[in-house]
């Protein structure tokens, strides 16, 4: 008999059974469909990032600056190089005591125990030990035989010339960054392109494979510098202008060489110096290079312009006298002095003498919109366009006061360059017209493409040729015995110039302090300028007179240049001649005296006084031999400017001066 009750359980436990396999199936299937997608989402989506992670592992990269491009000077002398140097680094990972290594590191490298720990910590996978290392150095590192220890090849600026023109050149820091002077002016040329460096390694750490090894060097090396600098009058103008600061007890000093007729720089010159190889010792007061950075009041230097700019605009007349109030002039509330009592002067004694009073009536009579106008056509109160960072433009304020044109005139409340005042000097040396003073000759790249390239340049004509051959010859006068700069003059060679010793202002007090800056600026041969050479002693303590303090250092490196340059000795040295003591009979009338003067008589033939005085014989219209025949016969001194018959004569025919006096004779041949 069939059992019902026993088939009627079968039938609820089979579909039980399907159930439980139909849940497994699908559960299986999802997470295949789960483990499917995770796996097409790192493979398509996190492929990168985790093909990145994976490199990290054993992939280590380092950046390689590129070889910066050298300097020279203008005869191809290398005055910045750089060399390859191993860098050293490690990875602290691998260190089974980062507190010991750091130890032993810091011991042969002569570092910071301590804060070379605190690298290591700080770090996770690299860290460097210390860049640009000596080579025994390296050696001492590998003998510790750390874990992790990398060495790389790095490029070390080197500088062959050491402190010479080390402000103008500048520094590079560790990560090859110009920091000053040229190095940072030129930096994005002077860098090239950086690289990178592939290293593999197994899973300790070890270095089994360097890949990117071979580097073309045309392709990490920088652009080449060239400069108009000269080596040898460069080491010349250093080592004068640090004897000067040096005797004097200054606290610093500059000197400029520069070609007057093509504006190139031959020398710059600052004190104190440094030297750029050892930059651990480097102090950051003596990295800039003042001289073309840094403004100061140029004092008396600056004169000249004021003469030159009178002389064109026709205010003043070359024999025309000035009244300097025997060395104290009361402006309002304020007194003009002069260091040294003068009575009447023309324009050539107020330079000799330096008089601080006849200047500032000379300027009334340019009037202070043409005082400004040419300080400004001379190049002040613009920038040279050196190609430095932060070069110095200086400031040339509008005199509104009596006090303060009579002060701009000789130097004071204003501000100029040490570049600024040699180009302007080199106006007047280059027959009146400004070049524009550049440092920089060319950078070429490593492919030979030129990317830069300076040339001479005329700015502008600022004064005529007769009135700056006038001017340079009136300075010649003031290294005479009887001028302000006897120590100036050279026996081969005539030499034009001038002294500035200026007051330094005193921004706490909002005045002016006890400390000066000695200065002379002068043109050599005077005849034919082949150097302007500027000469700044700043705070001199043993004498504070631009005439004893930067004049023999001028003389130290005109004679270097002269020699260097070979230049043709003058043909005659320059008369050691006295101005004329005039007394008030003269023959021009004056709106800036006191009171009327004399008329001229008309006297044509020599006339001796009893005093040891002659009046000056008029020649004008005679040729240049009877001139000079006739002025020797007088007991004076003939200096001829040109050729042919004589068109002026200063001092002017009549005029009262000692014997021996120089008479300047200015010739033209006649149509």
């Amino acid at each position: 008999m069939r059992d019902l009750k026993a088939s009627r359980s079968v039938e609820p436990h089979a579909r039980w059974l399907k159930l439980r396999v139909t849940l497994l199936g699908g559960l299986f299937l999802s997470l295949l469909a789960v483990a499917f997608g995770r796996a097409v989402f790192l493979q398509v989506y996190e492929r990168d990032k985790l093909h990145g992670m994976a490199k990290d592992q054993y992939v280590r990269q380092i950046e390689i600056p590129a070889r910066r491009g050298d300097i020279f000077d203008r005869r191809g002398a290398p005055l910045a190089q750089s060399v390859e140097v191993d860098s050293i680094w490690i990875d602290p990972s691998l260190l089974e005591d980062e507190r010991k290594a750091s130890r032993a590191l810091a011991k042969a490298l002569k570092l910071d125990a301590e804060e070379l720990h605190a690298r290591l910590a700080r770090g996770k996978r690299f860290v460097w030990v210390k860049r640009q290392a000596k080579p025994q150095e390296v050696e001492a590192v590998k003998a510790l035989g750390l874990p992790g220890l990398g060495f790389m090849k790095e490029p070390k600026r080197f500088y062959p010339q050491r402190e010479l023109a080390a402000q103008v050149v500048g520094v590079v820091g560790t990560d090859g960054r110009g920091l000053e002077g040229l190095e940072l002016g030129f930096d994005d040329e002077l860098s090239g392109q950086n690289s990178r460096l592939s290293g593999l390694r197994d899973a300790k750490g070890r270095k089994l494979l360097m890949q990117g090894g071979a580097l073309d060097p045309m392709e990490r090396q920088g652009a080449t510098v060239t400069l108009t600098l000269d080596r040898h009058l460069q080491y010349v103008a250093e080592k004068a202008l640090s004897r000067a600061a040096e005797d004097s007890k200054a606290v610093g000093g500059m000197a400029v060489v520069l070609d007057p007729k093509t504006g190139e720089i031959l020398a710059l010159a600052n004190y104190p110096r440094f030297n750029p190889n050892t930059p651990e010792q480097l102090d950051r007061g003596t990295l800039r290079n003042r001289a073309a950075l840094d403004t100061f009041e140029p004092g008396s230097t600056m004169k000249s312009f004021v003469v030159a700019a009178a002389l064109e605009t026709r205010a003043i007349k070359t024999d025309e006298l000035f009244y300097c109030e025997n060395g104290s002039w009361r402006i309002g509330r304020h007194t003009i002095n002069d260091t040294h009592p003068n009575g009447w002067l023309t324009a050539e004694g107020i330079l000799q003498n330096s008089s601080n009073i006849c200047t500032a009536k000379v300027a009334q009579a340019l009037g202070r919109e043409r005082l400004v106008r040419y300080y400004q056509e001379f190049g002040f109160a613009a920038r040279s366009g050196l190609a430095l960072p932060g070069e110095g433009k200086g400031v040339i304020p509008f005199p509104k006061a009596e006090v303060a044109l009579a002060t701009q005139s000789f130097g004071q409340g204003m501000t100029a360059t040490a570049v600024q005042l040699a180009a302007a000097y080199g106006a007047l040396a280059n027959d009146g017209v400004l070049m524009r003073p550049y440092l920089v000759s060319k950078v070429v790249d490593p492919d030979g493409v030129v990317l830069l390239e300076n040339r001479p340049l005329e700015v502008r004509r600022v004064v005529s040729s007769q009135t700056a051959r006038r001017v340079v010859n009136m300075l010649e006068s003031v290294v005479t015995k009887e001028g302000s700069a006897v120590r100036a003059a050279m026996e081969e060679y005539r030499v034009a110039g001038k002294t500035g010793t200026a007051q330094k202002a005193d921004p706490v007090a909002r005045g002016y302090s006890d400390k000066r800056i000695a200065s002379f600026a002068g043109v050599v041969p005077a005849e034919n300028p082949r150097a302007v050479i500027l000469v700044v002693v700043d705070e001199p303590k043993t004498d504070v007179y631009g005439g004893r303090v930067a004049a023999p250092a001028f003389k130290e490196i005109a004679t270097a240049a002269m020699a260097h340059l070979a230049v043709p000795p003058s043909r005659t040295a320059a008369p050691a001649v006295a101005e004329a003591p005039v007394a008030p009979p003269v023959a021009v009338k004056s709106p800036l005296s006191p009171k009327p003067l004399p008329e001229k008589p008309a006297v044509a033939e020599q006339e001796v006084q009893g005093d040891g005085t002659v009046r000056v014989p008029d020649v004008q219209g005679q040729a240049g031999r009877e001139a000079v025949v006739k002025l020797l016969a007088a007991a004076l001194e003939p200096q001829l400017l040109g050729s042919g018959r004589v068109v002026s004569q200063t001092p002017a025919a009549g005029s009262l001066v000692e014997k021996g006096a120089r008479v300047t004779l200015d010739l033209a041949m006649r149509p």
